[in-house]
């Protein structure tokens, strides 16, 4: 049934306009545009990204994770390899991440394939973090059943002490993942709902077609 104290929450989008005359020819170089736009927008969390997984036979599942970086490489984010987000890319390598600027009432949807960072990647940020965050990828088994957060915390000062004397180094089953991007879209909200949609498609060729969605 529908409730209709939900079903009147409305905003209507008036900021900005996306055509496709005004768009880069390459969408890394547009996403690249917009993510400063972010940045000096001042959004809390910009790098905040929805990872859409699904298992081979099509169940789906996702999570917040954060960029952090992107390149002509992909776009990098990090995790445990054996939590479940880890277990279905390596079963099914095709994902979609989402970013939602409500702020600048844009989104950014990408849908490419992913593989594992080179281990150098994942070292060099492994080893960047503050202490607790490199002790809690060690400690945390992510995504499996535990009994309490007792159990939690008491993974979390064995591994401390373990590591008292010297600093943690990264496990194996921790580390990085490029997202390929396949598919690109650039969503502008509009006024009375007719949002401005521009899709980028990567080609057989290499190149990337451009064109506009029906909102």
């Amino acid at each position: 049934m529908l409730n209709q104290k939900i079903a009147d929450l409305r905003k209507d989008y008036r900021l900005a306009s996306l055509d496709e005359s005004e768009v880069a020819s390459y969408p890394l170089s547009q996403f690249d545009k917009w993510w400063k736009d972010a940045i000096h927008s001042e959004i809390e969390e910009p790098n905040a990204m929805t990872l859409a997984t699904s298992t081979p036979d099509g169940h789906p599942s996702a999570r917040i994770v954060l960029l952090k970086s992107f390149d002509e490489e992909g776009f990098l984010f990090f995790t445990n390899y054996e939590s479940r987000k880890g277990q279905e890319l390596a079963a099914n390598p095709h994902v979609t991440l989402l970013f939602f600027w409500r702020e600048l009432e844009r989104q950014i949807r990408i849908e490419g394939t992913v593989s594992k960072a080179p281990m150098a990647v994942s070292n060099e940020y492994y080893n960047s973090r503050p202490l607790g965050s490199r002790i809690g990828a060690i400690a945390s088994p992510q995504s499996k059943v535990i009994p309490d957060r007792s159990f939690l915390e008491e993974q979390v000062d064995q591994v401390a002490s373990k590591y008292k004397q010297e600093d943690p180094q990264r496990p194996d089953y921790w580390g990085g993942y490029l997202v390929k991007p396949q598919v690109i879209e650039f969503w502008q909200g509009r006024s009375n709902r007719l949002h401005d949609r521009i899709l980028y498609t990567l080609t057989t060729e290499g190149s990337w077609k451009i064109e506009r969605l029906a909102p």
